[in-house]
């Protein structure tokens, strides 16, 4: 079967640079979606090559499904196959709803769940094919407690739990499987917008007493697509310092 070539969105920075890192340790060909920061994403590529993987970088916008359909099929073209798909891109624009615009709104839901529904839309014949596959959707602990001011975020992330659940029903007989890793506060540079006076109280409440890091959300993806994890499908695991149980 060869080496597992795998496609990992949003993976210049935070989660999905940590995630792209762990999985090239274990010979998985690593694809770098992202989307505007060329820079960053060499930077990931060039650490895992010196680190003795392989990887390439493929620029292009969830939020688009063509702009998707051309990065995997670039991928396809390079390495032959795609048979992991870990869906991590995702943005924030946190408003009550009484001051959300409609756009704020639209733009949360785009690239956070349309973006993910696209990459799996465009990934799944040639996963059908190779008949193994793993998808692996990053949500949010935001999904399963709600937030002040991040109604369109909560709302996205629960509805990539809607779509791991069903899509895992659809996948069982293919040999797919389909899972989603909900972190909770992790120390990447979304968080780090938080005020500090915020993140105080966000830490005072998880009863670890700390934030967690991107290689600890990473390591839960690794596991996933162990091939020994293939009875694993359809479940939603929680990394976040026991803040929601």
């Amino acid at each position: 079967m060869g080496k597992h070539v795998a496609l990992v969105t949003g993976a210049a920075r935070g989660i999905g640079k940590a995630i792209s890192i762990e999985i090239a340790k274990r010979g998985i060909i690593v694809g770098i979606g992202y989307n505007r920061d060329t820079n960053k994403a060499l930077e990931v590529k060039d650490e895992i090559l010196r680190n003795g993987g392989e990887a390439e970088i493929f620029q292009g916008s969830v939020e688009n499904f063509y702009d998707v359909k051309h990065v995997v099929e670039a991928l396809v073209e390079k390495y032959g196959k795609i048979d992991i798909l870990i869906n991590n891109a995702g943005i924030t624009h946190d408003k009550t709803v009484i001051k959300m615009s409609l756009e704020e709104w639209i733009r949360v839901i785009q690239v956070n769940l349309f973006g993910s529904f696209y990459c799996i839309k465009a990934s799944l014949d040639y996963m059908m094919a190779n008949g193994w596959g793993r998808i692996i959707n990053i949500s949010s602990i935001i999904a399963a407690s709600g937030n002040i001011g991040q109604s369109n975020y909560a709302a996205s992330k629960a509805g990539v739990i809607g779509l791991t659940k069903s899509l895992a029903l659809e996948l069982a007989q293919k040999n797919i499987t389909v899972n989603a890793v909900a972190p909770g506060f992790i120390e990447t540079e979304m968080v780090a917008k938080v005020p500090p006076e915020a993140l105080d109280k966000v830490r005072s409440k998880i009863p670890m007493k700390r934030l967690g890091k991107a290689e600890e959300v990473a390591r839960v993806v690794s596991f996933l697509l162990d091939e020994n994890s293939d009875y694993i499908t359809g479940q939603v695991y929680h990394i976040n310092g026991g803040l929601y149980m």
